[in-house]
């Protein structure tokens, strides 16, 4: 059974889900036609689709609880059954509480990563962990505001902007130490200020990806962009560097939309890169 809870040295990660969604693989890769994906077919549903985790992670660090990521967020009410909504009943099940949580790292702001952000209570927006503060890229936070990228961006006036108003937004630019343990690394294409979370402790490495990458296909076809990649060409070249650095490294990954929990590695076989769950 594959783990959903590992130690990095002293640190502990724990896999969260807030769901799972899936998409007509051509319609997310626009540029990849379905025969390309023949050789890939064990990545996809018995349907032909593409199933992405809307995963989190949850680190304890040096006495924090760290959330990372906060997925796509409760369910508007009178929609019919759906996938998502799920990482409060998640995070019950490990016994958190909401109030449990000291830091929430955002890697982007995409709407299914902020989705649980920030909650309604008596009429009033609160944040949906009280007791803490919210740490996000200072690009995405002006990329979200700009005109001409606001549609890529469609939650960030409920579920980001009003953080601000309430006087809980940290902000990271470019390597950003979040604890001894937890570094922010920007790994942009994705969005202007796509951050991975790089954790080091007692000689042991990990990186939560983000969405650097959404599928196990595209660790060994890094130049597939999907639909969400606000620059392909950056996202691309973020993929490559990145793949290169972790299967050198032999870094654990941690990747939310990978089928949970998310943890493996870069390998090689064959001349050939794969991915290795755990």
């Amino acid at each position: 059974m594959p783990q959903e809870r590992l130690r990095v040295g002293n640190v502990e990660i724990l896999a969260l889900s807030d769901g799972l969604l899936e998409f007509d693989p051509c319609a997310f890769f626009p540029t990849v036609p379905a025969a390309q994906w023949a050789p890939y077919t064990d990545h996809l549903t018995a349907e032909h689709r593409v199933r992405f985790n809307l995963g989190s992670f949850l680190l304890r660090s040096q006495g924090k609880t760290i959330l990372v990521d906060t997925g796509l967020g409760p369910v508007p009410a009178g929609l019919p059954a759906v996938t998502w909504g799920k990482l409060l009943e998640d995070l019950a099940a490990h016994a958190v509480r909401p109030e449990d949580v000291d830091m929430v790292v955002l890697t982007h702001l995409h709407r299914d990563h902020v989705g649980w952000n920030l909650s309604q209570q008596e009429g009033k927006v609160v944040p949906t962990f009280p007791n803490a503060r919210y740490w996000l890229s200072a690009k995405d936070w002006e990329a979200c505001h700009q005109e001409a990228l606001r549609e890529r961006f469609p939650n960030a006036p409920t579920c980001v902007w009003p953080l601000a108003e309430l006087g809980l937004v940290e902000f990271m630019e470019g390597e950003y130490t979040l604890t001894q343990e937890l570094t922010a690394v920007p790994t942009p294409g994705h969005t202007p200020g796509h951050m991975s979370l790089l954790v080091t402790s007692q000689g042991e490495r990990a990186l939560i990806l983000g969405d650097v990458m959404h599928s196990p296909a595209q660790v060994q076809e890094p130049d597939w962009a999907s639909r969400a990649d606000i620059d392909p060409d950056l996202a691309r070249e973020t993929r490559r560097a990145l793949l290169e650095r972790l299967e050198r490294e032999g870094t654990l990954v941690a990747a939310g939309h990978f089928p949970p929990p998310g943890f493996g590695r870069i390998v090689r076989l064959a001349n050939r890169r794969y991915w290795q769950g755990l």
